[in-house]
């Protein structure tokens, strides 16, 4: 198997509002430098909707509230990928809606380059990682979830949906376990 690891909505507005001080950014940073050192490449999503916001409808409630506070239009300030965990040049593929697929071209990078296992991190838990999850096993993707490089403002959701859901469809580790089963043995 190929594998990528997806580093979702990490983007500094979102960091803002939803890192508990739990040390998040430096394990999310852990993890990407984990699979770099391991040839695994890290593709970058996020979400940007366009001034106006004509690709949100009233009845979608979530992206309907984003519109209406005017948040995550392309180019506003706090939309870019928080400084600490940016990219070196690669991949960002931009998302009009929850999941990383939907609205994007992500499908046809990873199916271009041959990947067809995904290592899920991104916050929020209960919205991208979710929606994510539910998509690409649709897709016949394997996967893997970080559980410690995602996060969520309700610790509750995110436990739940860690060890009660996301195990139903896909590997949940945390990124040291991750790191050890991707870099082979110590020397």
């Amino acid at each position: 198997m190929s594998n990528a690891l997806l580093v979702m909505d990490v983007q500094r507005a979102i960091v803002d509002i939803a890192d508990d001080g739990s040390g998040y950014l430096s394990r999310l940073r852990r993890a990407i430098d984990g699979a770099r050192a391991a040839g695994i490449p890290v593709i970058y999503v996020v979400i940007a909707l366009r001034p106006g916001f004509p690709e949100v409808g009233t009845r979608n409630r979530a992206l309907a509230a984003v519109a209406q506070a005017g948040l995550y239009v392309e180019g506003a300030p706090g939309t870019e990928i928080h400084p600490e965990v940016a990219p070196r040049p690669g991949v960002v593929v931009t998302k009009r809606r929850a999941s990383a697929f939907s609205g994007s071209d992500l499908d046809v990078v990873l199916r271009a380059r041959g990947i067809d296992s995904l290592v899920l991190t991104g916050i929020a838990t209960s919205a991208v990682v979710l929606s994510t999850v539910c998509q690409a096993n649709d897709l016949d993707f394997g996967l893997t979830v970080l559980a410690d490089a995602c996060l969520d403002t309700d610790p509750e959701v995110h436990r739940v949906l860690i060890e009660r859901l996301f195990p139903q469809w896909a590997d949940v580790v945390a990124v040291e376990e991750w790191i050890e089963s991707v870099s082979g043995p110590a020397t």
